[in-house]
């Protein structure tokens, strides 16, 4: 498996920078605010995106403060859009963590969310990076739209796999694609490029969630199926792979469980066997490691270099990773 470590050694420099840089975004004169961005940045995880932005705008010069706003702009953004999403998921952990709303609740987390958007709007707009906020934006509007297509769509149990990579396309893949599209432009000022490195990602984003679908089936010796999204109701590609290759009485008794019995844990394990005999893991594997290649092919149309293999070690990572 590959491993992250050599990756961030590349952009040691960057990253460490970024760590104050951020910590300076996020301050606030309120000190109940100021307690909780000290606990949001205390708990960061590997900080893949702004990893993204640091490399995409290496690969064609050298960071500028233009990339570590870039940076602390997706940053920014993801975090909201986490603290967001535990109030909607009504989920009190993350990464091993309390959320935002277990400790302070929903409406704490809900202005919290909302005070790190307008903290990421206002640092790009107070240094004049239109471009860069208007490639955020937009994925910002993607991830909303993302968020309530699965929403309307789970309710329903309807889903295609085109509807799912819809979903996926906005409420994953865009971010990560901006980041990469955005990093580029604060070392490049190219759209050309900043496209092809936003094509990158988003295929690279897209691989990144089916990894994701596949942790809930407990694949790749993870240990124990998880089954979280039969509970929740969300069609993943190895389900709706599944519904699709299964014959009508049987695939009748599934939608009954996911609808009904989507809390039980002895009907779930039922849909995760079914899913792993009929061949939806694999299927999944197979469509996530083409589009892991696809992604590595948009960066190969670049000159090679120590940074170009850093960005492809940090695409295999993505869809290696154990957790």
């Amino acid at each position: 498996m590959q491993s992250i470590e050599p990756i961030q050694l590349l952009i040691q420099q960057e990253l460490s920078a970024f760590e104050n840089k951020f910590k300076e975004a996020v301050k606030s004169r309120v000190s109940l605010l100021d307690r909780i961005m000290h606990y949001i940045v205390k708990r960061k995880g590997k900080q893949i995106r702004p990893m993204f932005v640091f490399l995409s705008a290496r690969l064609f010069g050298p960071s500028d403060e233009s990339t570590y706003r870039a940076a602390a702009l997706v940053e920014l953004l993801h975090t909201a859009t986490l603290v967001h999403d535990d109030v909607v998921d009504e989920a009190y952990e993350r990464r091993g963590f309390f959320s935002i709303n277990a400790l302070w609740k929903n409406k704490v987390a809900v202005l919290v969310g909302d005070y790190l958007l307008s903290k990421g709007l206002l640092l790009s707009l107070r240094n004049n990076d239109y471009e860069v906020l208007q490639i955020l934006s937009t994925a910002v509007e993607q991830m909303s739209e993302g968020e309530l297509l699965q929403i309307e769509k789970s309710r329903s149990l309807n889903l295609s796999e085109e509807v799912y990579f819809e979903i996926i396309r906005n409420k994953t893949a865009s971010l990560l694609a901006s980041a990469c599209s955005a990093g580029t432009w604060t070392t490049t000022h190219d759209k050309e490029k900043a496209e092809q490195m936003r094509l990158f990602g988003e295929k690279a984003g897209l691989a990144f969630q089916i990894k994701d679908d596949l942790f809930d089936y407990g694949s790749e010796s993870i240990g124990k199926p998880t089954g979280n999204d039969i509970k929740e109701k969300k069609l993943t590609l190895p389900l709706i792979y599944t519904l699709q290759n299964t014959s009508g009485a049987r695939k009748n008794e599934l939608m009954y469980i996911i609808k009904n019995k989507n809390k039980d844990r002895k009907y779930v394990q039922q849909v995760i066997d079914e899913v792993v005999s009929t061949g939806g893991i694999d299927y999944a594997s197979e469509i996530m490691i083409k589009l892991r290649d696809e992604a590595i092919g948009v960066l190969h149309q670049f000159p090679e270099n120590e940074i170009r293999n850093g960005l492809e070690s940090l695409v295999r990572f993505t869809t290696d990773r154990k957790y």
